[in-house]
């Protein structure tokens, strides 16, 4: 379990730090886009009320406190399962990125009522209208993660 949950604070807090340097340090809240490395690496300010792609989004209070309770509960639920099963360091690690990722962006909702996104990648002549963060990355690495390094092997 410490490699679930020390990755878990590595990601929390990578997310965190990232969101105070671009978000606030660089002011892209005010300056809206900043050219990194176009049109491959973007920073581009969005504020996400939903989940993925703003799928869910809503502007009351109850929106976000849905939210955030799904995402304690996901998160629970997997901190649990792991527990239980104890697969391994990759998928402990697994777990403590979606986890970590998971309160990243609970602690946005509490502090903005919404997830900060930055981050916009494009390439080959598609645009990316969206922008996400290091907890959204993490998120998705943890789910696929453990997909990959969970599940015990079924003898016949």
């Amino acid at each position: 379990m410490r490699v679930l949950w020390r990755t878990a604070a590595i990601v929390f807090a990578l997310d965190q730090l990232t969101k105070i340097l671009v978000v606030h340090a660089m002011g892209l809240i005010s300056r809206g886009t900043y050219e990194v490395w176009p049109p491959f690496l973007v920073f581009r300010m969005a504020w996400n009320q939903g989940v993925n792609f703003g799928l869910l989004a809503g502007d009351d209070a109850t929106t976000k406190w849905i939210l955030i309770g799904v995402a304690l509960a996901i998160s629970a639920w997997v901190v649990v399962w792991l527990y239980r099963e104890r697969p391994g360091s990759w998928g402990m690690a697994s777990g403590g990125l979606l986890v970590g990722g998971a309160a990243g962006n609970i602690v946005d909702r509490l502090l903005y009522g919404a997830v900060a996104d930055f981050l916009n990648m494009s390439c080959c002549g598609i645009e990316n209208p969206y922008s996400f963060n290091v907890a959204d990355i993490a998120i998705f690495a943890g789910a696929f993660g453990l997909i990959l390094f969970t599940g015990r092997s079924k003898t016949a």
